[in-house]
């Protein structure tokens, strides 16, 4: 059974196709499960004089701080990486900042995201579901919880198998334009198929590739931001 390791605080930045000014996705540290501060209720420092993949005008400061400090940094932490694909799977089919700004809640109603008290959260599903600070999705909840039991069912630590995906480590695709940073990638397509066959759900391509930049397997970061590497 796979341990996961406790959570460290990322001091840098990550983000992806699905996370995008128009589609509202960019996720912050400014308001989530590290903190223990709800990102509703921050409006985080920002250097406005930094160019971005997107004018700043185009998103909240929220989801500005998040692109500055986490969008695109690796992290090989078990219990984030877990939360993260968590996070994603919340999203599909909403702003990305509606999941910003409920990221406390969801951090204190899955019991910040610690794999062994998830995989044991079958029986708290119907207060889950009257819970109205978090996303009250049946599908998305319960898909949260069979991931927690897959992930203790590992042969390994949770990091060792995401990364197993990325045998050269991360990469930098320097886009010229956001329009270039695509949805999904055949990278991405074989990680979905392959996490799928072991059981996980909510993995589709479109899900596993922002993941992959929010997790920093993947940097997007558009030429002219001071992200970009």
């Amino acid at each position: 059974m796979n341990k996961n390791t406790k959570k460290k605080t990322r001091q840098t930045a990550t983000i992806d196709k699905a996370h995008t000014p128009n589609n509202d996705v960019i996720r912050s540290d400014a308001g989530n499960a590290l903190t223990n501060e709800p990102a509703a209720a921050q409006t985080p420092d920002i250097d406005r004089s930094l160019p971005r993949c997107w004018p700043l005008e185009a998103i909240s400061p929220l989801m500005a701080y998040y692109h500055d400090h986490e969008w695109g940094v690796p992290c090989h932490d078990s219990q984030q990486l877990f939360e993260q694909l968590g996070l994603e799977a919340m999203q599909a089919g909403l702003s990305w900042n509606t999941v910003l700004n409920k990221r406390a809640s969801l951090d204190e109603a899955f019991h910040g995201f610690d794999v062994e008290r998830v995989a044991a959260m079958t029986p708290e599903i119907p207060e889950l579901l009257e819970n109205k600070a978090i996303i009250r999705n049946r599908r998305k909840i319960e898909a949260i919880i069979h991931n927690a039991q897959v992930v203790l069912e590992l042969d390994m630590p949770f990091a060792d198998y995401i990364w197993r995906f990325a045998p050269d480590g991360p990469k930098t695709n320097r886009p010229k334009q956001w329009a270039d940073v695509p949805v999904t990638t055949p990278q991405a397509e074989a990680m979905s198929k392959a996490m799928k066959a072991d059981g996980f759900k909510f993995v589709g391509p479109t899900i596993i590739y922002a993941y992959m930049q929010s997790i920093g397997m993947v940097n997007d970061h558009c030429v002219g931001c001071f992200r970009c590497v």
